[in-house]
């Protein structure tokens, strides 16, 4: 019998015990999709995918897989850019299952377990008038998009979602559920599930009942010089008047003011910006999101956006792959996360800056295309302005296996001051390295 097979044996043997345990063995007709990442690049085909019920279902396989040295990786929503939430012969363990939230009686914060959506967080903090920040994409994890940074609309005003977090229960190295105590948060916050499996995180929620939110859409028949010009008018804007943090729970007029001012930095076709829901805006949002995609992504933090540096990404939005794989999406963080926070944590980006998002996929099979185009405008940023370039990078987009030459210069690229903090408390808490197949890579 291979070691695949006796370790499968030893898996069936042991859930026999754990009715609860949903179990999808390669054999099953439920394996290829229960297998796939949105990244359908990744190729790799786990041992087995098994979904527990609860945090006793998860403390369990963790104990299993430890006494057997079964290595194993975990998804919640399955969107890492990279497809790491599945790995060659290791166990999958899938948290989607676990979906509670939990509101604090004085409405100041929520508990949130490990596999719920953003878009299923969202809906359930709305029936109760509250929000916290979240992305833009309905299908992404929550809990894996907050502890690894979390940059989104309402981040501005709030924060990012890392910044949200104020407790977690985890599993951790011997199968036991505990608390997190304050060193164990600050890996958390910023380096995810480094240290174990993510039962839940408690986070700071907000009051919230209106929304104004839609697309503003530029003429894009000379995509290069709308998005310079729009560029050289916005940096005008943030100049002279600055922006507010947002417009969340401000006065709706306000807000249209803001839209119109947007509106008006280059040649305008469409503003769809209204009132509506968090719910109603997750909805429209999905509706542009492919449910499957393969290729590769690329990232930058830059401190602004000069002339040069505009017109590099111009230039290169307008021989952009005609694919919804293919894009280029700009965060600017600044608000309440651009500084030193109350609560430590191992994000190490504070200062103001731009995250740029410079995404090679393809919905069509073209990834090959698209990934090249995607490296050829990262490349070309860099060289418009290298001393723009901030020394650190957003993990959750930056392209480990390609724009770094080791796992030691990814760690440092996207930890910066902070990796010796983490490998030190990886070392103390997990130092027979249980939890292996993590992101960030440690080995």
């Amino acid at each position: 019998m291979s070691s695949t097979g006796a370790q499968l044996t030893t898996l069936e043997a042991f859930l026999q015990g754990y009715p609860t345990i949903e179990y999808i063995p390669p054999s099953s007709s439920e394996y290829p999709a229960a297998r796939k990442p949105w990244n359908e690049a990744r190729l790799d085909n786990p041992l087995a995918v098994v979904k527990p019920r609860s945090p006793a279902d998860v403390a369990a396989i963790v104990k299993h897989a430890k006494l057997n040295s079964l290595p194993f990786t975990i998804r919640s929503g399955g969107h890492n850019l990279e497809g790491r939430c599945v790995a060659q012969d290791a166990l999958l363990i899938d948290l989607r299952a676990l979906t509670a939230v939990t509101i604090a009686p004085d409405r100041k914060t929520a508990t949130v377990q490990g596999g719920i959506l953003q878009g299923e967080l969202a809906s359930k903090l709305w029936e109760h008038g509250l929000a916290t920040p979240t992305g833009a994409v309905p299908t992404v994890g929550y809990v894996g998009w907050a502890m690894y940074g979390g940059y989104g609309p309402f981040s501005p005003h709030w924060g990012l979602g890392v910044d949200q977090i104020v407790g977690a229960t985890i599993v951790d190295p011997n199968g036991d559920i505990v608390k997190a105590d304050e060193a164990l948060l600050e890996g958390i916050r910023g380096a995810g599930g480094l240290f174990g499996v993510i039962i839940d995180l408690t986070v700071k929620v907000y009051p919230l009942t209106s929304l104004l939110a839609g697309p503003i859409i530029f003429n894009p028949t000379d995509i290069t010089k709308t998005y310079v010009d729009f560029n050289a008018a916005y940096e005008k804007l943030l100049n002279s008047e600055g922006l507010p943090r947002s417009s969340a729970g401000a006065n709706i007029e306000e807000g249209k003011r803001w839209s119109e001012k947007i509106a008006s930095l280059a040649p305008l076709m469409v503003n769809m910006v209204g009132s509506t829901t968090i719910p109603d805006w997750f909805i429209a949002n999905g509706a542009l999101i492919p449910p499957k995609i393969a290729g590769n992504g690329f990232s930058h933090n830059v401190r602004r956006i000069p002339p040069s540096v505009a017109e590099a990404i111009g230039r290169n939005l307008a021989i952009m792959p005609a694919d919804r794989g293919a894009m280029v999406s700009i965060h600017q963080l600044r608000g309440p996360s651009a500084g030193p926070q109350d609560h430590p944590s191992v994000f190490a980006t504070r200062e103001p800056h731009y995250m740029l998002e410079l995404l090679g996929f393809s919905t069509s099979g073209d990834e090959d295309v698209s990934r090249q185009w995607a490296i050829q405008t990262t490349d070309e940023i860099q060289q418009a302005d290298p001393d723009n370039v901030l020394p650190t990078a957003y993990i959750s987009v930056y392209n480990s296996a390609i724009q770094a030459k080791s796992t030691s210069e990814a760690l440092e690229k996207t930890y910066g001051p902070k990796a010796q903090v983490l490998k030190d408390l990886k070392a103390s808490f997990d130092p027979d390295s249980v939890f292996s197949l993590t992101v960030p890579a440690l080995k």
